[in-house]
Parts: structure tokens; C-alpha cells; sequence
């Protein structure tokens, strides 16, 4: 029951999702915007409302556009409790590059299985009717799709990180092979090495050019307090840029540790008495400088739009500078490339406001009037302000329950 209440939800939020990107792409174009941001201008509020990233927010309209306007049964069933939101989604996704008959005809076929297949055979059964209705345009998006191939790394459990290639399968399975073979050669001359263990350590030595995997020329971007960085005993954890908390043992030997023909570099950053917040700088000049871009980025860690993420790739002002915004940190924040540009639409607004509980914070206004605030993390080593009694009380009745 709860299930089929969840995806009647998911069908009504799609629904609603898809007229409000409706009418403000009407009010944007009557003002003349350019269609590139009011699609970002439309992903961002969309993003804010559901709590998730721009990108994810991005893709989520456009699937919810197809899927309540042009796939009718796949809908209907979603709405019925038949299958679920990804499920839908999954069909979307899969026929966003068809025309709307063909698309009709994939709806027609698959939707009646939806409630008997799980998302892995959804997924599938969406490909190949695609691809019996259109091989040559199912092949050239298979050929466009290598515009995509990236590069990403992504904190995992354990101070450990997950690089990811997104590549052409040719590549990327000839990457792998190469790396096994050498794993097995190096395996039959008694290295006692694990398997992953030769294969993850020739990765790092063939990209970085080392001859070792741990002889890495490194910039240390940690965030530490002095305990930490000078006290064995001390359990405060640090922050090490791209990656986030890593453990005050493992900082140390990050930044005194390292191997004698290991160069490795120290940047000093000092906390504000009192407040704990990083301390800023001040320049007169209109673009922030090399060192200021640094430290708003170790500052505010990820994107300061609320619930992205992403890596800071942009460093720009609170206060624009065509209003009179200064070039300072305070009035500096780090933004992805999607969310600086979004910010740059009609109707957003964005300004500092003075916090209670600790350094100043950022509210975002979009285009509806909706508020939302952020602030960025806490350094290493700043304490929290004791609980109110109110908090208190509220906290005592989490516990309870």
C-alpha cells in the first residue's frame, strides 16, 4: 500500500514538476531571456525544492516532461502503483532521443510488463525496442555518447577513493587487460601483492610517471588545527581538499611523512578567535586572486548551493560586482560551473546574511521568492556553541523515539 501511495506521489510531483517548468520558461521568454539559462534557471529551483543536485535536478525535468506528456500508459501506471518512479524514469531516458511516435510505440509495448520487470530488464526491454524502431539513430547516440568520457574521483569508506574513467568501451576494456597482464607477469616473479593491489598501483605509476605508486608529488591541501597537526594524541580530524574529514593519523603522515624524494608543500590558514571561521583576505581588484579562489575553495569545501556537491570550480562574488559587491572572501563563495552560471538568470538573488551559531551565512532567493540558506563547514577544530535548552528538549525527544 505504501508502495503504489509512493508512486502516486512520484506521479503527481512529475506532473507538477513539468507545469512549472512550463511557465517559467513562458515568464523567462516573454522577458527575453536566453534559453540556456532559464533551463539551468529551471534545474536550479527544481534542485532547491527536491533537495538534490542541479545536475540530477536536470535530467529529472526532462524525463518528467516525456514521461507525463508523451508516454501516457508508462504514466498511468506509475500513477496506479504498477511500477516505480525510476522504473518510469528508466523508459523516459531511454526514449528522450526518439520521436514522439516512436516513443508511443515503445509506451504501447512495454508499459503493460512494467509491474512484472525489475530495473535492470526495464532498462533493457526499453534499448532494444528503441533500437528495433531506429538502429541508425540508436548507433550514431552511441557514437555521440563519447563526447562524455570523463574523468572522476569520489570519497569511499576508510580514507580510500574510487577514480572513475567513463570511457569507449574498446578503450576502457583495453585499459583493463593491459592492467591485468601486467598483474600476472608481475605475480609470476613472487610479488606478493594482491591481484587488485599490482593492478591499482600500476594504474597510479602509468598515469603519474612515478616509479612508485606512492612516490606521488603532492600539494597538501588539509584544513588542520595545530593539535593535530603537532599532538600524536590528538583525535581531531582534518580535511584534505576533493576528498573531505580524513583522520588526524592519517593527516599527519600526509603532510610530515612523506618520502624523501617526495616534494610536498605547506600552506599555512588561521582560524578567527571566536568564531572559529577561517580568516579572510582583502584585495581591490575586480577578479579574485590565485590564493583567495584557494582559500574560498578549502573554505567552503563543495559548492555552497544547498544540496549539490559538486567540486568548486568557480570562485565569484555573493554581492556582484556590478552592484558594488567587494572582492573579498567574505563576500566570495565557491560554486560549481552550473550553479555560478544558474545564478547569473533573472530572479536569483544572493546575499550575506549574519548568523546567530556561528560565521555568516549565504540565502539564495530564486525566482518564486523561495529562501534557502548555507553555510560552509565547520573547520577543524572550531567547537560548536553549547545546545540551547531548547535543543535540548528537542534532542532528549529524538532519543526518546
Amino acid at each position: 500500500m505504501l508502495e503504489r501511495l509512493k508512486a502516486a506521489t512520484a506521479a503527481a510531483q512529475a506532473r507538477e514538476t513539468t507545469a512549472f517548468a512550463a511557465s517559467q520558461r513562458a515568464a523567462e521568454q516573454a522577458r527575453a531571456e536566453r534559453d540556456d539559462r532559464i533551463r539551468r534557471s529551471v534545474a536550479g529551483q527544481v534542485a532547491l525544492a527536491r533537495r538534490i543536485s542541479p545536475y540530477q535536478a536536470s535530467r529529472y525535468v526532462g524525463w518528467a516532461n516525456v514521461l507525463t506528456s508523451e508516454l501516457p500508459q508508462t504514466f498511468a501506471a506509475l500513477q496506479a502503483g504498477r511500477t516505480t518512479e525510476w522504473r518510469a524514469m528508466v523508459v523516459a531516458r531511454e526514449t528522450i532521443w526518439l520521436s514522439a511516435e516512436q516513443r508511443a510505440t515503445v509506451d504501447a509495448k512495454l508499459a503493460p510488463r512494467l509491474e512484472a520487470l525489475g530495473d535492470r530488464r526495464v532498462e533493457a526491454e526499453a534499448k532494444k525496442l528503441a533500437y528495433a524502431l531506429d538502429p541508425a539513430g540508436f548507433t550514431e547516440r552511441a557514437r555521440n555518447a563519447e563526447n562524455d568520457r570523463r574523468v572522476t574521483v569520489l570519497p569511499a569508506p576508510d580514507t580510500m577513493a574510487r577514480l572513475t574513467a567513463l570511457l569507449p568501451v574498446t578503450q576502457a576494456v583495453a585499459a583493463y587487460a593491459a592492467l591485468q597482464r601486467e598483474a600476472d607477469s608481475v605475480t609470476a616473479v613472487g610479488d606478493c601483492r594482491g591481484r587488485g593491489q599490482i593492478m591499482a598501483d600500476t594504474l597510479v605509476e602509468r598515469v603519474t610517471g612515478q616509479a612508485s605508486a606512492g612516490d606521488v608529488p603532492i600539494e597538501v591541501n588539509l584544513v588542520m588545527s595545530d593539535e593535530t597537526l603537532l599532538d600524536p594524541n590528538s583525535g581531531e580530524p582534518a580535511h584534505l581538499d576533493g576528498y573531505g574529514p580524513i583522520p588526524a593519523g592519517v593527516a599527519r603522515r600526509l603532510a610530515l611523512e612523506a618520502g624523501d624524494g617526495t616534494p610536498t608543500w605547506l600552506r599555512r590558514l588561521f582560524r578567527r578567535p571566536g568564531t572559529g571561521e577561517l580568516a579572510a583576505m582583502d584585495t581591490h581588484r575586480r577578479l579574485f586572486t590565485a590564493n583567495q579562489r584557494r582559500f574560498l575553495r578549502l573554505r567552503d569545501q563543495y559548492c555552497r548551493t544547498p544540496w549539490c556537491g559538486a567540486p568548486i570550480r568557480h570562485a565569484d562574488h555573493v554581492t556582484p560586482a556590478a552592484r558594488g559587491g567587494r572582492t573579498t572572501v567574505s563576500d566570495g563563495q565557491g560554486y560549481c560551473e552550473a550553479c555560478n552560471y544558474t545564478k547569473q538568470a533573472a530572479g536569483w538573488r544572493t546575499r550575506v546574511v549574519a548568523s546567530r551559531a556561528g560565521p555568516p551565512e549565504i540565502e539564495v532567493t530564486t525566482p518564486t521568492g523561495h529562501r534557502y540558506r548555507s553555510r560552509p563547514p565547520d573547520p577543524p577544530g572550531r567547537r560548536r556553541p553549547p545546545a540551547s535548552p531548547l535543543e535540548k528538549a528537542a534532542q532528549a525527544r529524538l532519543r526518546a523515539a
